[in-house]
């Protein structure tokens, strides 16, 4: 049709891999005879008869992939590490090529495959920009036209004259996206990348590809953030072991390939028993956590707007007849990102015979990654309580979406530790 502007024909792309036979120790003498005996070979075996000593293997990165793209569409590519995403990506930017089937492109293509990709590392940003414009076939006038939105965009103005092997990454990654963003390109091809940059350049970034793809030009996103890709990209395309297993409107594949990713996830779990050797000598203390959904289903992997349900057990009795108890919640970092407790926020301290509480947490807020959370428990109320038990890394959890990115859209960040809507009460 007309207005295809990427066909993509049977591609397949194959590697042959060489396997070394494994010895744990290698002493000189082993080197020199393996030496001996190959020179010696050389001069013994006609050249026709020789055969390498390390077995060969065929492996397909790629394999049977056919699709269409048609002009404006804004495409997003998933799967999990070494399905074929970047290997697929390269074919259509022409830097290798398919081992079989064909590919038909109608247009200008830049391409954000690598940090730095394109650029000379001597040279100065300033130089850079020219270079890479023409590497991305731009003439120099073109670049002329569009140099200061790229320096405007990039925010590299201070740094124009350093080379830009001085640079960080998040500053190559700037100046590289805004010089393929900002040419006249039918096709942007995206790797990534924006991983690297932080959260206000990755909104400028999205809310770039959104006004590209609403310009009439094509966009190919390749990303591991479900959120981004919803957000920006209307179909997608999900990759296994370099064959297309799904395709189809974004939120319904993303929500299809979250499912099998968090099927295999072996990292946390949703119910925690405690160690008796950390118990032994508490009198009154936790024996168990379980996490839930608000639909009461046990679950360890969480959406920025979702609220996670924690069912505390504790058993023992306390030195009073009352009780209070608080969590600490950490980032994979290590630092305190919230913080409740049961006595101070909301006045509610448990009886003594009540040995089961129900801890709500969210709707959440958070970036994604991986979450940890501590215990604590103490005998009595306000200032004169005592603390029973401190469960450090009692349960974990994970957020494998974060907040959807609207570009323009105000953010502000607080100093300290966030309070996340929560909720103490009796367990059923």
């Amino acid at each position: 049709m007309s207005d295809t502007v990427i066909q993509a024909d049977n591609i397949g792309k194959k590697y042959r891999i060489a396997h070394q036979t494994h010895r744990d120790y290698i002493a000189l003498r082993d080197v020199i005879t393996e030496k001996a005996k190959t020179l010696s070979r050389r001069f013994l075996t006609p050249l026709n008869n020789r055969k390498s000593n390390s077995p060969l293997e065929d492996f397909w990165a790629l394999k049977n992939i056919s699709f269409d793209i048609k002009q404006g569409e804004c495409i997003g590519i998933i799967g999990h590490n070494g399905a074929g995403k970047s290997t697929l990506l390269k074919i259509l930017s022409r830097i290798t090529e398919p081992t079989t089937g064909r590919i038909r492109i109608k247009g200008l293509v830049g391409s954000l495959l690598e940090v730095g990709t394109g650029f000379h590392p001597e040279l100065t940003g300033r130089e850079n920009i020219f270079l890479n414009g023409a590497i991305l076939g731009m003439s120099k006038s073109e670049i002329k036209k569009k140099f200061d939105e790229i320096v405007d965009f990039a925010e590299v103005e201070k740094f124009l004259d350093t080379p830009v092997k001085r640079f960080s990454s998040g500053m190559y990654v700037r100046l590289a996206f805004a010089i393929a963003a900002h040419l006249d390109m039918g096709i942007l091809l995206v790797d990534e990348i924006l991983a690297v940059g932080d959260l206000s350049f990755q909104e400028k970034c999205l809310g770039k590809m959104e006004d590209f793809s609403k310009g009439g030009r094509t966009v190919l996103f390749v990303s591991h953030n479900m959120t981004a890709i919803r957000s920006l990209c209307k179909n997608v395309y999900c990759l296994y072991k370099g064959q297309i297993v799904n395709s189809g409107p974004a939120d319904e594949i993303a929500s299809d390939y979250l499912k099998t990713q968090h099927a295999g996830l072996k990292d946390s779990s949703c119910i925690e028993e405690r160690n008796h050797e950390a118990i032994k000598n508490l009198s009154f203390y936790f024996s168990r956590v379980e996490i839930q959904n608000t639909k009461g289903e046990p679950a360890d992997i969480f959406k920025y707007d979702e609220t996670l349900v924690m069912i505390v057990s504790l058993s023992g009795e306390p030195l009073l007849n009352t009780y209070g108890v608080s969590y600490h919640m950490y980032n994979n970092l290590g630092q305190l990102v919230s913080v409740g407790a049961s006595g101070a926020y909301h006045n509610i301290y448990f009886n003594k015979n009540t040995k089961k509480i129900k801890i709500k947490i969210g709707p959440f807020n958070l970036t994604s990654g991986g979450y940890i959370i501590s215990l604590l428990c103490w005998h009595g109320e306000g200032p004169t309580a005592i603390l029973a038990d401190n469960w450090e890394h009692a349960c974990s959890f994970t957020i494998r979406e974060s907040q959807p990115f609207r570009p323009g859209r105000d953010i502000s960040f607080k100093e300290g530790t966030c309070i996340i809507q929560q909720s103490f009460s009796a367990a059923e």
